[in-house]
């Protein structure tokens, strides 16, 4: 594994589920699961649903510390019309994905 910073904070969910591995990786799971898709109806939906969308993305990103999605959706949950932090969140959460599926 490398040394530089990843898409989840590994050190915060440990914190969050209690050092213990095998939950760690089933809330990975779910939130996986969560964003699957969302990058595509984030950008084609309208801006209240996106505002919304943005806002529970928030939440459930900093739960697993996936602090870079979280802080992108937060900015989209201010500025909905924001294609380019659109597109940079749809970018994070298939990075994030795909580093959590290296994990399973």
């Amino acid at each position: 594994m490398s040394t530089g910073p990843t898409p989840v904070d590994l050190k915060h969910l440990s914190r969050q589920t209690m050092g213990d591995q095998a939950l760690a990786l089933e809330v990975l799971g779910m939130f996986r699961r969560q964003t699957e898709g969302l990058g595509e109806r984030i950008r084609t939906t309208d801006l209240q649903s996106r505002r919304e969308m943005a806002h529970a993305l928030v939440g459930s990103a900093r739960g697993v510390g996936a602090m870079e999605i979280a802080a992108c959706a937060a900015g989209i949950e201010k500025e909905p019309a924001d294609e380019e932090s659109i597109m940079r969140l749809v970018s994070l959460i298939h990075e994030a994905n795909e580093f959590i599926s290296e994990l399973s």
